[in-house]
């Protein structure tokens, strides 16, 4: 299905960092161990002294997206291309990101395409996009379409094309557990989003490129 959006995104929310209020170590430490307790475990037995501790740290990592910005990796373009102007495609960028319902993990792969007009970005950098968004509480809608609109809106390219395939743990874990199902989302702007054709292409490419 395509994730689509009724208005447009405030550009704040996909183009900048957003505005964190972290509390102290403590406090996050405290929460943990509050947690623990809700589990029904003793948070000072051996086992889970260190817990809190390994936790908070374990959050900077994980949700690190929310001290990068998306927009300045893709701020140095390449406009020596040889008049190249066809589709740029990146396949199989896995990721892991967290669902912002009940904070448990979604793994999945991300592909990514665009049509360039006059430049190119550095392929790596296609995939630390991806990454920033996915270190962030999300949904798998709102990450498919902030991952093309930054880019629609920092390269201008003719269109870009995203597509992220992943499994949600809040359906495998806990609710109805299912695992191994996957949901699929996709969004075109600019050409991709006129053009069944070029819809078409991409998902052939993504699906078939490499065979």
């Amino acid at each position: 299905m395509d994730a689509v959006l009724k208005k447009p995104m405030p550009k704040s929310d996909y183009l900048d960092k957003p505005s964190t209020n972290r509390p102290g170590q403590a406090e996050v430490e405290s929460a943990v161990r509050t947690l623990l307790r809700w589990t029904g475990d003793d948070p000072d037995r051996e086992g889970l002294i260190d817990t809190p501790k390994r936790v908070a740290k374990a959050f900077l990592e994980m949700f690190n997206g929310y001290d990068m910005c998306p927009a300045e990796e893709l701020g140095r373009t390449f406009e020596e291309v040889a008049g190249y102007d066809d589709l740029v495609l990146v396949r199989d960028i896995q990721f892991h990101s967290h669902c912002e319902h009940h904070m448990v993990p979604i793994i999945g792969t991300a592909h990514v395409g665009y049509l360039p007009e006059g430049k190119v970005v550095g392929l790596s950098k296609i995939a630390r996009v991806v990454d920033i968004f996915a270190h962030r509480l999300q949904t798998q809608e709102a990450m498919t379409a902030q991952i093309a609109n930054v880019i629609q809106d920092v390269l201008n390219p003719r269109g870009v094309a995203v597509m992220i395939e992943a499994e949600h743990m809040c359906m495998a874990m806990r609710g109805i557990r299912k695992q191994g199902s996957t949901t699929l989302t996709s969004t075109f702007t600019g050409v991709f989003k006129d053009s069944p054709e070029e819809q078409l292409r991409f998902l052939t490419m993504v699906r078939h490129g490499s065979k």
